[in-house]
């Protein structure tokens, strides 16, 4: 359904039941899941959130400075990045991790021209450490390399099936919308990506599905057609 996307997780998804650093068997079943879908053809690029192992505007609320705790929480990302990185090559995938930030001992830096080669060519490409400034969440990280890489799609990968009117988890009875547009995401406040990630998709036509990565196999649904999730779009 989609030649190229960008696959948007949280730093949780790969943490273990206690929800904090890093769990073997939940890092692969990930990679499992990506590299199923790359073996069909898709050029897939992966932004991971750090939240699992540091979050700066817990940090900030709790008295830490906003910039020092952000420049943290990027550090987390990369962490995240080599973690996926280690585990997709061990099934045979070649990827490479490009970093907002300067650290080329582990790591490429960020050029865009580079990341959509290394796309063409096949390889799975990892963008590590959000945008390089403080006060921009990775989902305006992934919105951005989005459009910057010329992605089909941004998929965010969620423990919930999509969006709902209110929290699935609290509400047994909540409503699982289908499709939504931009303008009700950000009018209605809906916790799908932060309202700067929404807009950049919004006016750059890139629509975002909001599904359920949980449940093994949904990302090859997805891309073969099936109606996973919301699909937000204009």
């Amino acid at each position: 359904m989609y030649h190229r996307i960008l696959l948007k997780i949280s730093g949780e998804s790969l943490a273990g039941p206690e929800g904090f650093g890093i769990e073997p068997e939940a890092v692969a079943r990930v990679a499992r899941e990506v590299k199923e879908i790359q073996d069909m053809g898709v050029e897939v690029a992966l932004v991971i959130g750090g939240g699992n192992i540091f979050r700066g505007l817990r940090a900030s609320a709790k008295g830490m400075d906003r910039t020092a705790a952000d420049h943290m929480g990027m550090l987390a990302t990369i962490i995240n990045a080599l973690a996926m990185q280690n585990f997709l090559e061990k099934i045979g995938a070649i990827t490479r991790v490009q970093s907002a930030i300067e650290i080329q001992q582990l790591a490429e830096p960020f050029i865009r021209r580079r990341a959509v080669r290394h796309l063409e060519k096949g390889r799975i490409v990892i963008f590590a450490a959000g945008t390089g400034n403080p006060y921009f969440t990775s989902d305006t990280a992934a919105s951005l390399r989005a459009v910057e890489v010329n992605a089909d799609v941004i998929l965010k990968g969620t423990r919930v099936d999509g969006v709902y009117d209110s929290d699935p988890e609290l509400n047994p009875n909540a409503k699982l919308y289908e499709r939504l547009s931009y303008l009700d995401v950000i009018k209605n406040q809906l916790k799908v990506m932060d309202a700067t990630s929404v807009t950049l998709c919004m006016d750059n036509d890139i629509p975002i599905r909001v599904f359920n990565i949980m449940i093994p196999g949904n990302l090859k649904r997805i891309m073969c057609g099936e109606k996973i999730g919301t699909v937000v779009e204009r």
